[in-house]
C-alpha cells in the first residue's frame, strides 16, 4: 500500500499522544552485513532521525520517546561507548538543526553526569537552542532504566517528606508519578519494539501500566515509516479498558 494511502487510513481514527520505541537490533543488523557494530549504531541514528523528521512534520503525535542508552548499557566495550557517545554528539550539535525547523522540541530522560562533560553540553544546548518547538516532544532516554526512574521519585518523595513538606496521607498515585523524572511526559500510549525480542528491558516500568505493546522482527536499522503506520494500524484495533469492564 502507497505510503500516502496508509497514512490517510491512520489519520482517519484516534491516534495515540505518546508513541514509545526502544530501538533495538543495531548490533545485529551490522553483523548480518558483516559490518562493524558501530556501523549499526550508525544507520540507527539515521532511521531514529528519519522517523522523527516524518512523524513532526506529519503531526501525527505530539510525544515520541525513544530508548537510546539503558542503565545496563555501560557493560558494552569501551570502543562502542566512545563511539556511541562520539554518535551523540555530533546528533546533537549538527543534525538537530534541520529537526528543530521541523519544529521538534528535544528533551532528554535520564542521568547526564556520567557521560563525557562535551557530550552533556552539547545536549544541554541542543535541548534549549529546540525549545518550544510546536510539532512534536521527542525525548531521548539516555543512561535511563525504569528501576532508576522509580527509585529517583521515591528519593524525592523522601526528601520531601524529611523537610515535611509530604505526609504519608499525601504520597497518592498522582503524586508520586509527577516526582518521576518523566513526570511532565504523559504515559505512553503505544510501545514499539523493534529487533523481535518481547520484553521492556528495565525501559518504562511505572509508565507502562496500561501501555499498548507491538513487536516487530524488523532490526531498528530497517524500520521505516511504514512500518511506524502499520503499528499505529494495529493500536487503533485495539479495545483499551484500563482494567474496567469493557461495554
Amino acid at each position: 500500500m502507497p505510503l500516502r494511502q496508509l497514512l490517510e487510513e491512520v489519520r482517519a481514527k484516534p491516534l495515540p499522544q505518546h508513541v514509545a520505541i526502544i530501538m533495538d537490533g543495531n548490533g545485529r543488523w551490522a553483523k548480518a552485513r558483516g559490518l562493524p557494530r558501530s556501523e549499526g549504531h550508525r544507520q540507527g541514528s539515521a532511521t531514529a532521525e528519519r522517523i522523527v523528521r516524518f512523524v513532526a512534520q506529519e503531526r501525527l503525535f505530539p510525544y515520541l520517546t525513544v530508548f537510546a542508552f539503558s542503565t545496563e548499557n555501560w557493560d558494552r566495550p569501551k570502543s562502542e561507548l566512545d563511539f556511541l557517545f562520539a554518535l551523540l554528539e555530533e546528533f546533537a550539535r549538527t543534525r538537530l538543526e534541520e529537526l528543530r525547523q521541523s519544529g521538534v522540541e528535544l528533551r532528554i530522560l535520564g542521568d547526564l553526569a556520567p557521560f563525557p562533560p562535551s557530550l552533556q553540553e552539547a545536549l544541554r544546548a541542543a535541548v534549549e537552542a529546540s525549545r518550544g518547538g510546536r510539532n512534536l516532544v521527542f525525548t531521548v532516554a539516555l543512561n535511563f532504566g525504569g528501576r532508576w526512574d522509580v527509585l529517583t521519585a521515591a528519593r524525592r518523595a523522601m526528601a520531601l517528606a524529611q523537610a515535611g513538606k509530604l505526609a504519608p496521607e499525601e504520597l497518592t498515585l498522582e503524586r508520586f508519578r509527577a516526582l518521576l523524572p518523566g513526570g511532565a511526559l504523559p504515559d505512553p500510549d503505544l510501545l514499539i519494539r523493534t529487533g523481535g525480542h518481547q520484553r521492556l528491558s528495565n525501559f518504562f516500568l511505572f509508565e507502562a501500566a496500561y501501555t499498548e505493546f507491538y513487536f516487530t522482527p524488523t532490526l531498528w536499522p530497517d524500520f521505516t515509516e511504514e512500518e511506524l503506520l502499520l503499528a499505529l494500524k494495529d493500536f487503533q484495533s485495539r479495545t483499551r479498558n484500563f482494567g474496567k469492564v469493557g461495554a
